[in-house]
């Protein structure tokens, strides 16, 4: 998809605005991207066994209540990453801390919140 001209400029001017311009309105955190990793702790193939289908099973079920908008597997195969709906990153924690691979310690995440594209206002403002 190609950006009008006028988009990019306007993108590109946000970047740079001057301070003494008016402070866009803050970005509501609407998901938040969770990128997992493993914590170093070792287990048995036996212990995975055991943990895995629990692990499945929660997930799934954390997708189907909502909470996990998506959910893909990191192509280097270093784990999961998720996009959780919570407005913050704290609440996103409660959720994938529940999951029985970070209840063992198996797995943790880094969490990056997520919101509208604030620059946006300002194109929207121009077509008014």
């Amino acid at each position: 998809m190609r950006l009008p001209i006028v988009v990019l400029m306007v993108l590109g001017l946000t970047a740079t605005a001057a301070p003494a311009q008016t402070a866009a309105p803050a970005v509501p955190t609407t998901k938040v991207l969770a990128i997992s990793h493993s914590t170093g702790k070792v287990i048995t193939p036996e212990q995975r066994a055991q943990i895995m289908p629990h692990e499945v099973h929660d997930t799934v079920n954390a997708y189907l209540d909502g909470k996990i908008d998506q959910w893909y597997f990191q192509t280097d195969g270093k784990g999961v990453v998720f996009i959780v709906n919570a407005s913050t990153t704290e609440e996103a924690k409660a959720i994938l801390e529940k999951l029985p691979l970070g209840q063992a310690g198996l797995m943790a995440f880094d969490y990056i919140p997520l919101g509208p594209l604030n620059p946006l206002r300002i194109i929207n403002n121009l077509v008014r």
